[in-house]
């Protein structure tokens, strides 16, 4: 049997040796993400502008605790400090965020992306 010698040429840290761009999903995957992160965050804290006649926005949905008309249990609780930034979408937007986290789907674009 014929033994072919392999040499290994030595490639700096985090090279490889594909040719293709292989990083350009997990680079969407990121941006898209990141901004959707930073968009929901804004959206949440700003706690204004989420009403529009009868609409509601869905970051907001269902609001359990607000000043608007479709507040269901009323205004703000008086057991929440003050000094403590409130938002309805506080309340609601920690559910969908981690049913998200644990979709098995997101969770290797996660993997991969961050």
């Amino acid at each position: 049997m014929e033994v072919i010698p392999v040499t290994i040429a030595p490639r700096g840290f985090g090279s490889t040796a594909r040719r293709d761009v292989w990083w350009a999903t997990p680079l969407a995957v990121f941006v898209v993400l990141s901004s959707f992160l930073v968009y929901a965050t804004w959206a949440a804290f700003q706690n204004a502008y989420y009403t529009h006649g009868p609409y509601l926005s869905p970051f907001y949905s269902p609001e359990l605790f607000g000043d608007s008309p479709h507040a269901w249990f009323g205004p703000k609780p008086a057991w929440i400090p003050a000094w403590v930034p409130f938002s309805p979408a506080l309340l609601i937007l920690p559910f969908p965020a981690l049913f998200r986290f644990t979709c098995y789907y997101y969770r290797g674009a996660y993997y991969m992306a961050f």
